[in-house]
């Protein structure tokens, strides 16, 4: 019996109006490369890996001129119109190139260029049949609002995370959630909430704080320091990433 592999799709098919650029968020500059470069690239320095699928918006004029994306390892195919909508196209794309349903597919935010090698490790060491997510506890005190900014109320922490990228879960179960939910009408933010949404429950895994989604323009000098600090925690020997054992 095949043992099971593992593939990553990263849904780049968005426009970044929160940003306020020209150009979609994952075609700005950090450090000489643009955004999707930087998440790729650590993307790809991750062995198991085998394929990177990456929805894109039929409308792209960017990534062409970009060397990466001829990539051996990385699948282009068209975007929807929402996040769920692009990994479903891309979920569907493995299954045509020859993924199985029971292979390991990881999803992750092409705005989330300082992902760190050891996160990816500590998701893969921790599959789980029901979905396993990154994570990072709050910390602050939380407040719901109403429409017009007024506190209403303060809410628990305990217990309580900021969802992050990568989310790892079997390609069919994941499949057949987004499915699910697309076919009930209910708009999932994230992998973990398709999942839920059919009765799984999905593992958390805290991961490093410096995992942001970049979606203002304040946050590109925060993921500038954050992609500085990265790469002198990756330049330590005492840092390197063990091989999985399978």
């Amino acid at each position: 019996m095949k043992k099971a592999s593992l593939y990553a799709v990263v849904p780049a098919a968005g426009i970044g109006t929160r940003m306020g650029a020209d150009r979609p968020k994952q075609y700005l500059m950090l450090q000489g490369k643009t955004i999707l470069e930087h998440t790729l690239e650590q993307l790809l320095q991750f062995s198991p890996i085998e394929k990177i699928v990456l929805p894109v918006s039929i409308n792209d004029t960017f990534l062409s001129k970009l060397s990466i994306g001829n990539h051996e390892k990385i699948i282009q195919c068209d975007g929807g119109e929402e996040r769920y909508h692009s990994v479903l196209n891309g979920l569907n794309t493995l299954l045509n190139i020859g993924a199985q349903r029971q292979d390991w597919v990881m999803v992750h935010d092409v705005a989330r260029p300082c992902i760190r090698q050891q996160d990816l490790e500590n998701l893969y060491q921790n599959v789980d049949e029901q979905g396993v997510i990154l994570g990072v506890q709050v910390r602050d005190t939380m407040k719901r609002t109403d429409d017009n900014e007024q506190v209403l109320s303060t809410v628990a922490r305990v217990n309580l995370w900021h969802a992050l990228t990568p989310q790892l879960a079997p390609l069919g179960v994941l499949l057949d959630a987004i499915e699910k939910a697309v076919n009930d009408g209910v708009q999932v933010t994230d992998e973990a909430s398709a999942l839920e949404h059919s009765g799984y429950s999905p593992k958390m895994l805290a991961g490093h704080p410096s995992n942001i989604k970049v979606t203002h323009p304040d946050d590109l000098q925060l993921a500038d320091a954050f992609l500085s600090m990265n790469a002198q925690v990756c330049a330590s020997p005492a840092s390197e990433t063990p091989t999985r054992n399978t």
